[in-house]
């Protein structure tokens, strides 16, 4: 009969731990946020009133006034020459953190975000039924990880007289997880 002492019993018994919190090979806890579509307004950093919300900060799946609220991961203003665009931290001078990613299929045709490919220090061009993915700047997590939360948008509405865009959005709240489907996610 084998028995397990001192150190090895440590290194099994944290083994299990580490088995029991995390149900994959990635060491990610079980979703237990389930995934839904919002619909969220932001209005132009340029032209409107202090108060309007024009960030957005994925992780917490919020709108944010950005004189406020230093976590943001995209915002949103309609350039001199009149394009509506999102802003990624970087574009903002504020570190290239967050990113942004157009997609070339609908909104619902997406459902796992990417990992590589996103704009993290430009101004990204949208118009009405642009559809994008975007992430948060890197974040730690309840397990003590750092990750990024994922997200998809589709442009419903852009108002160049309120100066405000209308957006259709799904936020995977889940520590890591790329799932952009409504429910529980997948990794």
């Amino acid at each position: 009969m084998h028995t397990v002492h001192g150190a090895a019993r440590t290194a099994l018994a944290a083994a299990l731990l580490a088995t029991a919190a995390c149900d994959n090979s990635t060491g990610l806890p079980s979703a237990n946020i389930s995934n839904s579509v919002d619909t969220v307004s932001l209005y132009a950093l340029d032209g409107t009133p202090l108060p309007a919300p024009s960030g957005f900060n994925v992780q917490s799946n919020v709108v944010v006034r950005t004189d406020r609220f230093s976590f943001f991961d995209f915002a949103f203003n309609i350039t001199a020459a009149g394009q509506p665009v999102l802003l990624p931290t970087g574009a903002l001078g504020l570190g290239r953190s967050s990113g942004i990613q157009l997609q070339g299929v609908g909104f619902d045709a997406v459902t796992l975000a990417p990992t590589s490919a996103y704009v993290d220090t430009t101004a990204v061009p949208v118009d009405s039924g642009t559809v994008l993915v975007v992430h948060s700047r890197a974040a730690q997590c309840s397990i003590g990880i750092v990750v990024f939360y994922y997200g998809k948008i589709e442009v419903l509405a852009i108002d160049t007289v309120a100066r405000r865009i209308d957006l259709q959005i799904l936020v995977d709240q889940n520590c890591g997880y790329r799932g952009l489907e409504p429910g529980l996610p997948r990794r």
